[in-house]
């Protein structure tokens, strides 16, 4: 990145992005938060479309919205357990804390349940990947994101009010990891404890070329 004929270094690219995403949470709905995603994903440096690619990209492939998708859960603590996921990059292996439970009915299914783990380290964070029976499909094989707070993307897909038990997940905001579409990107990915028995057809799906289908 260029401003003024001053090289910007890729760290502060990659400041800006995060920055940049933690914002779309604060558009007010579904569909500006889109329209802003596919133009932050065509034109920012630090853009996981490969370069080579930004100039033909005609936006991110989504499942129509359906509020069906936006649910009541109820929170519980978690058993602090360590939970350890190797990102198949330099990161390694990144630690995490079972922090609490999310339990829900969607799709006409009862009693489904999702871990919520907090990272350790300086800053913490929470996060919420998971797989359901649309990945390797129509969405991507090793899972999608519903809420990481180190970047901000909660605002949305993650309603609560401090002191209640209460959430409301909206899985409509469901977004892929980087990595679907960069190999130089490392993601953590969903465990099988979040793997949930039915489909769910909201949130993003994979790019159209089915290359991008992992194993």
């Amino acid at each position: 990145m260029v401003v003024d004929d001053f090289t910007v270094p890729d760290e502060l690219d990659l400041v800006d992005w995060r920055r940049r995403v933690g914002d779309l949470y604060r558009l007010p709905g579904y569909e500006e938060w889109r329209a802003a995603r596919d133009l932050l994903f065509r034109e920012h440096p630090q853009s996981p479309i490969p370069v080579d690619e930004r100039a033909s990209f005609t936006g991110l492939r989504w499942f129509p919205y359906d509020a069906a998708y936006r649910v009541d859960a109820a929170w519980s603590e978690g058993d602090g357990s360590r939970l350890e996921i190797d990102t198949g990059g330099e990161d390694g292996v990144v630690v995490y804390r079972r922090a609490g439970v999310l339990s829900f009915a969607l799709a006409g299914v009862d009693g489904l349940r999702l871990t919520v783990f907090r990272q350790l380290g300086y800053g913490g964070g929470l996060f919420v990947p998971f797989a359901d029976l649309t990945s390797r499909h129509e969405t991507y094989g090793a899972g999608r994101y519903l809420v990481d707070t180190v970047k901000n993307t909660d605002g949305h897909s993650l309603v609560f009010a401090v002191g209640s038990d209460r959430v409301v997940l909206d899985f409509n905001f469901a977004y892929n990891p980087s990595c679907v579409y960069d190999v130089r990107w490392a993601c953590p990915l969903a465990p099988p404890e979040n793997r949930l028995p039915v489909a769910v057809l909201a949130g993003e799906m994979v790019p159209a070329s089915d290359s991008f289908l992992p194993s």
